[in-house]
């Protein structure tokens, strides 16, 4: 928690007793001793109703929070446009139905709140169709459904990074925020050598970005100086405009969960675009080690997918032909289980069930 919101919090904090004590000593009623006590209690009550309401409310961002304003507004117009109707109704057929005024005021409240609300959840639903137009100015939502994301240190050290930004995919919506660009050049000069040359390396991807015409990145000065942790700025800009983080630090998924932002992994990614292989396929796999059953062996696709090989021990070193048995997915990536056709004489690999 930054100190501007540990001020705010203390500061209506301490507004809320002293106003509420204050009106509570002024009235008349009950001894003043027992009128200041309720104000402090009550003061206190209502400031911690702030604190939870402010927590409640945590991940409601900027853009949220202007659609509900609006959505407020047409829906009290809505209201107020329902209930002047009724009046109409009422006022032509005052000498033919005599109704009640309790009965009307009920019938007004309901029709209000009935258009507040449909106002209100209609702008919500809309939001990203929204635009308000005014003589020779016209307002567009500038969030569309498809986000933008924010990259961090750990994608430019990426070199897959460079083949899906060519793709077109991040076309228009990759954001680089200034203050990792700073802290590559700090790296890049006061670093060690390891640190030196990871650097560079991310410097150099910042490079090819702006080769590539049709991805114009943009680039974010948005900083916050009360935090120190690259990856709390990173998700605090993240909600401040409401966009994604593209990561291949897993380690960053546990804390946005809590901010409510969403990481895009690139490892789980390339996992998932991954070829997969089907029962009876044939490839050409470089047995490299022995596995843990008897004349088993292990390769390894270019994409770094494990194939185990039964029959292959025998040909370690060597390239040779397999025949594809079934695929496993596990949780960190996929397995690809084969036969060799080389191998004389061995049972077929039977793929043992998780436990």
């Amino acid at each position: 928690m930054n100190l501007s919101i540990i001020f705010t919090r203390i500061f209506f904090f301490i507004l809320s007793v002293f106003f509420i004590t204050t009106y509570m000593i002024g009235t008349s009623l009950g001894n003043v001793s027992i009128n200041m006590f309720l104000g402090l209690v009550l003061g206190i009550v209502f400031a911690l109703f702030l604190f939870g309401f402010d927590i409640l409310f945590r991940r409601f961002n900027l853009r949220s929070f202007n659609i509900a304003m609006i959505g407020i507004f047409i829906g009290y117009l809505m209201g107020q446009a329902l209930v002047l109707i009724l009046n109409t109704i009422l006022n032509i057929s005052s000498e033919t139905f005599v109704v009640a005024p309790k009965f009307i005021e009920i019938i007004k409240i309901g029709l209000f709140l009935f258009g507040l609300y449909l106002g209100t959840l209609t702008t919500l639903r809309s939001a990203d169709e929204l635009y308000i137009s005014i003589p020779f100015v016209k307002f567009t939502a500038v969030a569309q459904k498809k986000k933008d994301i924010i990259i961090d240190s750990s994608i430019l050290a990426d070199s897959r990074i460079i083949d899906l930004a060519t793709s077109g995919i991040l076309d228009h919506h990759l954001i680089i925020p200034r203050f990792i660009i700073k802290e590559l050049y700090a790296m890049a000069e006061l670093g060690d050598e390891h640190t030196k040359a990871k650097a560079k390396k991310c410097l150099d991807t910042l490079k090819k970005f702006e080769e590539i015409t049709t991805l114009e990145p943009r680039y974010n000065d948005t900083d916050f100086p009360e935090i120190k942790d690259q990856s709390g700025k990173l998700l605090r800009l993240a909600r401040l405009l409401d966009a994604n983080i593209l990561s291949s630090d897993i380690s960053r998924i546990e804390s946005a969960s809590i901010e409510g932002v969403r990481i895009i992994n690139l490892n789980v990614l390339s996992n998932a675009l991954k070829p997969i292989m089907q029962a009876g396929e044939q490839i050409k796999i470089k047995i490299q080690r022995y596995g843990k059953e008897p004349r088993q062996g292990i390769g390894y696709l270019d994409d770094g997918t494990m194939v185990v090989v039964n029959g292959g021990g025998d040909f370690i070193g060597e390239t040779i032909e397999a025949q594809v048995l079934s695929v496993k997915h596990t949780a960190s990536g996929r397995m690809i289980f084969c036969n060799a056709f080389d191998a004389e004489g061995y049972e077929e690999y039977e793929e043992e069930e998780e436990s």
